[in-house]
C-alpha cells in the first residue's frame, strides 16, 4: 500500500467517523428538542418521552422537518415561540449533544 493509499484510507475513516458523530449528535439533539417542545406543550412523563421519540423517528425516516413539526404543534396549541427561538434552542442543544457525545455520555 502506497503512502497515497494510506492517506486516502485515513481520510475515508475520518469522514465515516465524522458522519457517525453527526448522525448521533443530530438524533440526540432531536430528542432534547423534542423534550423541550413537549414541556412547552404541557406534556410530562411518558407522553413527553413519546413525543420526543416521535421527533427523532420522523427525522431519521426523513418524513419531517424538526423545526417545522414543532412550529406546527406550537401553532396548534397556541404556544407563542418564534421560529428564531426554536432555531436558537435547536442550535444550543446541538452544541450540548456534540459535547455530550465527545465526553462519552
Amino acid at each position: 500500500m502506497t503512502t497515497f493509499d494510506k492517506r486516502e484510507d485515513a481520510f475515508e475513516r475520518e469522514f465515516a467517523h465524522d458522519e457517525e458523530l453527526r448522525f448521533k449528535a443530530t438524533a440526540r439533539r432531536n430528542k432534547l428538542v423534542g423534550l423541550w417542545a413537549a414541556e412547552k406543550l404541557g406534556m410530562t412523563g411518558p407522553e413527553a418521552s413519546s413525543y420526543a421519540s416521535s421527533i427523532v423517528k420522523g427525522h431519521v425516516e426523513g418524513s419531517q422537518d424538526v423545526a417545522g413539526k414543532i412550529r406546527k404543534d406550537f401553532d396548534a396549541k397556541g404556544i407563542a415561540e418564534s421560529d428564531h427561538q426554536i432555531a436558537r434552542v435547536m442550535s444550543e442543544l446541538m452544541a450540548k449533544a456534540i459535547a455530550d457525545i465527545k465526553a462519552g455520555k
